[in-house]
């Protein structure tokens, strides 16, 4: 047999298309070619092959070897082919029976005394292989990626020979089943830690139930950051779809997966001083950023207006389409990016702006620059703008035992949120345009409530309809049918911003 075929995948974005690896073996001086696309650390596995192939007491053909990793057209990076190329030479050489590793994938590494080596991306190899029914091998160093995917079938291996003594039927492989591991319940923030703060507090219980955009604006030391910590023990656990996502998004960023947080929503706080790249992703080789880790979890920006302007304004379409598109010359990958934000600021240069505990010394055109720096189009996004103001000193001593815990609000938004599922299918921050007249339609007297501020005010269309999902989730919250005033009161006294007059 002078030729064979050995399944594998590569990785581009969050996918891992499937790779043949062909081998032909003809005769004439001593040759190793690499074809299809491949990088130069692909190309580089020859030498690796042969070493592992001679050192693990096995032939290593004559003659010119042709490695084809196809499709030709898709680019493949990475150690990962080493083990199929090292099988595929084997099994066209005659050394291992023609149909031993038929509907098998392998991925993996090898040194060059033939032990496996680990890889990046197993997790994203390990779901294309389960949707297409296949079995996979996998380096052992990767078998706790590989066991989170529920129903995959794969085998473990340490080195090369114990592939060829499957093969050969010496020794066959344990293959084993994965199954996600069970929901851990962690709770390391609590509400009830944040003394005072009801009207924050009832900003966040809205935004966790309809899964709204936050921004909290107020002084220094007022607990912006602590109630923004807490949100994501308000929100319900990850499915265990949502949490193979958030694990692949992880392993596409070569991130490490805390099985013990398994199901637990993730939670990003990127520094002020991050880049567009960092934060939306990127790369010569696209990559995922901090909005891509935030997938299904919570995007934290402390001090916004910190943050250069043409960093958040890339926040914009992944805010409204929950999806991201790093485009490159060479690639183009598309990246989820469902993540509910939250932010906080100061609501001027030195932060004491309406403190009536410290007077502030800013100008109004300092004021007025500071709050330029972020866009109206951004400010317009964002669903609530809620003003957070220092506690009293008598409220800072009030006994935490007596305050609601986030296991306590969780219960709500959990229940809110099915109603919402069941209603229409997805939360109200989803909800498109086309779908907020028949499921966000107020009473009559609310509809002229909201048009009258809405032309004293000069909401723009964007925020009219975010009004109208917001009081939609109040309403879910206070159990009613139909939105009314004090839904859509409440819900334009959360947009601060739209409503604030001249510095």
């Amino acid at each position: 047999m002078a030729m064979a075929t050995v399944l594998s995948r590569a990785q581009l974005g969050m996918d891992a298309p499937l790779v043949r690896v062909e081998i032909d073996l003809a005769p004439g001086l001593p040759r190793f070619t690499v074809v299809g696309l491949a990088e130069a650390a692909v190309k580089e596995s020859r030498d690796r092959v042969r070493a592992a192939i001679v050192n693990s007491n096995l032939a290593m053909p004559d003659g010119r070897v042709t490695v084809n990793l196809s499709p030709a057209d898709l680019p493949k990076e990475g150690g990962r082919y080493d083990l199929p190329i090292a099988l595929g030479i084997l099994l066209a050489s005659g050394q291992l029976p023609a149909d031993s590793l038929r509907d098998c994938e392998f991925y993996g590494e090898i040194s060059l005394g033939g032990e496996v080596q680990g890889m990046h991306g197993a997790l994203l190899a390990a779901l294309a292989a389960t949707r297409q029914n296949h079995s996979f091998v996998i380096p052992r160093s990767n078998a706790s990626e590989a066991a989170l995917v529920s129903g995959c079938k794969f085998a473990v291996v340490s080195n090369l020979l114990e592939v060829v003594a499957h093969a050969t039927g010496t020794k066959p492989l344990e293959f084993t089943f994965g199954s996600a591991p069970p929901l851990i319940q962690t709770q390391e923030c609590d509400l009830r830690e944040v003394r005072g703060q009801e009207f924050a507090k009832r900003a966040l219980e809205i935004a966790a139930a309809g899964a709204h955009s936050l921004l909290f604006v107020g002084p220094p030391g007022t607990g912006k950051s602590m109630l923004a910590q807490r949100l994501p023990g308000l929100l319900p656990p990850l499915s265990e779809d949502e949490a193979l996502e958030v694990a692949a998004v992880r392993n596409a960023a070569g991130v490490p997966i805390n099985v013990s947080h398994w199901r637990v929503r993730p939670f990003r706080a990127p520094h002020h001083t991050a880049s567009a790249v960092a934060l939306v992703g990127g790369g010569a080789k696209p990559r995922p950023g901090e909005i891509t880790l935030a997938h299904h979890g919570v995007l934290f920006l402390d001090e916004l207006p910190e943050y250069e302007r043409r960093v958040l304004e890339v926040l914009r379409e992944p805010l409204e389409t929950g999806v991201i598109t790093i485009s490159r010359a060479a690639s183009q990958a598309e990246f989820p990016a469902s993540f509910q934000f939250i932010g906080a600021m100061n609501p001027c240069p030195c932060g004491y702006l309406g403190d009536i505990s410290a007077k502030c010394h800013c100008t109004f055109e300092q004021v007025r620059r500071y709050r330029n720096r972020l866009s109206g189009p951004l400010i317009d996004r964002l669903d609530l703008h809620v003003e957070v103001v220092r506690v009293p000193v008598e409220a800072m001593r009030a006994d935490s035992a007596q305050l609601e815990c986030s296991s306590d609000v969780a219960r709500r938004v959990v229940h809110v949120r099915e109603a919402q599922l069941t209603r229409q299918g997805c939360v109200n921050a989803r909800l498109r345009n086309r779908d907020i007249e028949r499921f966000c339609r107020p009473t009559t007297k609310a509809r002229q409530l909201l048009d009258r501020a809405s032309t004293k005010l000069g909401f723009s269309a964007r925020a009219y309809h975010r009004i109208l999902k917001v009081a939609r989730t109040i309403a879910d919250l206070a159990g009613a049918a139909q939105i009314d005033t004090a839904q859509i009161s409440e819900a334009m006294s959360l947009r601060k911003l739209d409503r604030s007059e001249s510095p």
